[in-house]
């Protein structure tokens, strides 16, 4: 069976869910692996069959998406011949993790298109949503990866289809303590900024991971370090708290590993803003913007000792299992021959 797994390369989160399901993914059929984005940090230990621009969004540093840089960064021509080039009809199935290069070639190829990922579930009926309704952004949201049949993953579960996150392994086998730091991941914001900001609250260590710097230095009781994902993994498992974007997957671990949490959603990323309004649900703390007017609200989430509790079982394999088996029925024999000669990863 030849599988494409085509993922968005646009931040860390897909490819950190992506090197737990790749290998379950080679436990059933030779897979072809599709990134396009350029602004991740995170390496996958796979070989790239394809490497594309796609369709990236570029971090300001002024806590939101930079429009004017996404717009130039993004040529239609480009996007165009990257569409034409990725060889869908070639593939039995084709699952996809918010990547539109792949996803608009299905579209036009009329092939389908399976999708796996965070934002299938912010769009179900059911999921939370921010107080202000942003058209435009629920407009991208929807179609700029169109698929045929949806698979979501969400901080709870809402339907049948919407699955609690995929915490991998390296995440799950950490050794959980707490060193009295803050570990922060504002990939939107300028290091002066948020050095800015956190030297108020002179008695908090503060760890930030900075997507602007390859250096590390300190300024006062603010430590800035470059990205690496296992010194970043090492400071939230033994830190005290978290405060990062509203994105998916490290909110989701910080959770996992039972850290108070504070999160921060981009200005212009309507994903964001709807990940927010479901962690405010669960009873995270939420911050509108990263402002001096702020500095009540982050004192006062400094001096509460609240974990928010979940539950995240490990049920990727299951998940995988039931995306083959509802739409690939007339090889489930492949499948399940698959499955009970695997060998776990």
């Amino acid at each position: 069976m030849k599988i494409l797994y085509a993922i968005q390369g646009t931040g860390n989160g897909h490819l950190s869910r992506a090197r737990d399901i790749i290998p379950i993914l080679m436990n059933i059929g030779e897979v072809d692996i599709l990134i396009s984005g350029t602004q991740a940090d995170v390496a996958l230990p796979y070989p790239v069959e394809y490497q594309m621009k796609g369709i990236g969004f570029i971090f300001g540093k002024k806590g939101g998406v930079d429009l004017w840089q996404t717009f130039l960064q993004n040529n239609i021509k480009r996007i165009l011949r990257e569409i034409n080039k990725v060889p869908v009809e070639i593939y039995d199935i084709v699952i996809n993790d918010f990547e539109p290069i792949s996803a608009w070639a299905c579209y036009l190829k009329r092939k389908p298109c399976i999708a796996l990922s965070h934002q299938c579930a912010v769009l179900s009926s059911e999921a939370p949503l921010p107080r202000h309704r942003d058209k435009i952004g629920k407009f991208i949201l929807k179609y700029y990866a169109p698929a045929t049949a949806r698979y979501g993953f969400h901080f709870e579960k809402f339907n049948d289809h919407t699955y609690t996150p995929v915490i991998r392994k390296q995440v799950r086998e950490l050794f959980v303590s707490n060193k009295g730091h803050y570990t922060v991941y504002l990939p939107a914001y300028s290091d002066k900024k948020i050095i800015k900001i956190l030297s108020r609250f002179r008695d908090i260590k503060w760890e930030v991971f900075s997507k602007h710097n390859n250096k590390e230095y300190s300024c006062d009781n603010v430590s800035i370090r470059p990205i690496s994902n296992e010194a970043f993994l090492e400071s939230m498992a033994s830190s005290t708290g978290i405060l990062c974007g509203a994105g998916f997957e490290t909110p989701a671990e910080a959770l996992f590993l039972k850290k108070k949490l504070l999160v921060v959603p981009m200005d212009n990323q309507y994903e964001q803003h709807c990940n927010a309004a479901a962690l405010q649900y669960l009873g995270v703390t939420v911050l509108k913007n990263l402002k001096k007017k702020q500095y009540p609200e982050i004192e006062n989430w400094l001096k509460e000792d609240r974990v928010i509790s979940v539950n995240y079982p490990d049920i990727t394999q299951e998940i995988i299992e039931t995306l083959f088996n509802e739409h690939l029925l007339s090889n489930l024999s492949v499948i399940n021959s698959a499955f009970l000669g695997r060998v776990n990863p």
